[in-house]
């Protein structure tokens, strides 16, 4: 078992982790219909410590489903509209000279990534030199600017939205952007029930009032009690199994990965795999990850962490449906 067996979660922890999720998922309820399965993955990005892409057209309540969960936790949030004149000075911060009693001083300006719930709206309609500005801070948590370093407050989460590549005006992510959001969720369009609610929520004039649920101090703990869930050698190996399914010419590379990919999941996709999976145990009651944890969160974590060749494209094959196939076909126990 990959963890301590004296330092697994208790039923005592277990309990209070699944109350505190369901009844943030409840509050953005009020707000948002439907897409459960697409708040599913943004919360699990949350406890898990990750940042979370939301891909679909516009109106679809992307960006409501992220200011609903910022109301419905009490931590500092900013939100910043990606357009092609941004700048990068325009997200991190900036340097200014003011007048003291001494003369003229050097200060640093904190820009809008200096929240705790950043809302990275449109993201690919900036440029890549804009977009790139949002490296540092996603992985190592600090921004750094004319030689000087500054931490972001914990938690940080970041949540973008984008618009399909397809449309006009936008820019694709760069790949190093991608691998750094730990899930990528397609938000698809609502039900005929769905939005026949969401026209009565949205033109009886009634706004729904969001209850805040946790606080910084609370997701930090929900942070560290997913680490400590425990998963087994053969579980933990089943992951890695999947990330080098995706290596074309590889191993353990099906034929659909060898047909149709250019370049696998990196690294990165295995943290996302387990740390996503220990989520679901604890959702589930368990303080061990299960294969079937690992088969729950392998789309959201490797469809956007994996590239087409042509032949992929010129017939129309999707990155999800070389997932898809990497879970059907993989073996559980390669023992």
């Amino acid at each position: 078992m990959r963890a301590m067996a004296n330092d697994l979660p208790t039923d005592a922890e277990i309990q209070p982790f699944r109350e505190a999720y369901e009844r943030t998922r409840s509050e953005i309820a009020k707000a948002v219909v439907g897409h459960k399965e697409i708040v599913d993955g943004v919360l699990v990005c949350l406890f898990a410590g990750g940042h979370c892409l939301l891909e679909g057209v516009p109106g679809l309540g992307k960006t409501l489903l992220i200011r609903s969960l910022s109301q419905a936790l009490h931590l500092r949030f900013s939100r910043i509209q990606f357009t092609p004149d941004l700048m990068p000075a325009d997200v991190t911060g900036t340097t200014i000279v003011v007048e003291t009693e001494n003369g003229r001083d050097f200060q640093f300006r904190k820009g809008p990534i200096f929240a705790q719930i950043v809302l990275a709206d449109e993201i690919n309609r900036a440029t890549p030199k804009t977009q790139s500005s949002m490296l540092e801070a996603m992985q190592e948590r600090s921004v750094t600017v004319g030689g000087n370093t500054y931490e972001l407050e914990r938690p940080f989460f970041v949540m973008a939205t984008q618009n399909p590549i397809e449309q006009e005006g936008t820019y694709p992510l760069p790949e190093a952007q991608l691998d750094r959001f730990f899930f990528k969720l397609v938000v698809g369009y609502s039900t005929r029930e769905e939005l026949s609610t969401i026209l009565d929520r949205t033109t009886t004039g009634d706004s729904p009032k969001i209850e805040r649920v946790l606080d910084s101090d609370g997701i930090v703990r929900a942070q560290k009690l997913v680490r400590r869930v425990g998963i087994a050698a053969n579980v933990q190996d089943y992951a890695v199994r999947m990330v080098l399914a995706t290596h074309p010419g590889g191993q353990f590379a099906t034929p659909m990965a060898n047909q149709f990919l250019r370049f696998g999941a990196s690294p990165r996709a295995a943290q996302t795999l387990v740390l996503g999976a220990k989520v679901k145990a604890l959702l589930a009651g368990r303080n061990a990850v299960s294969f079937d944890d690992v088969k729950a969160v392998a789309l959201p974590a490797l469809r956007h962490r994996i590239l087409l060749n042509f032949e992929a494209e010129a017939e129309g094959r999707t990155s999800d449906e070389i997932v898809k196939n990497i879970v059907d076909t993989l073996v559980l126990d390669a023992r």
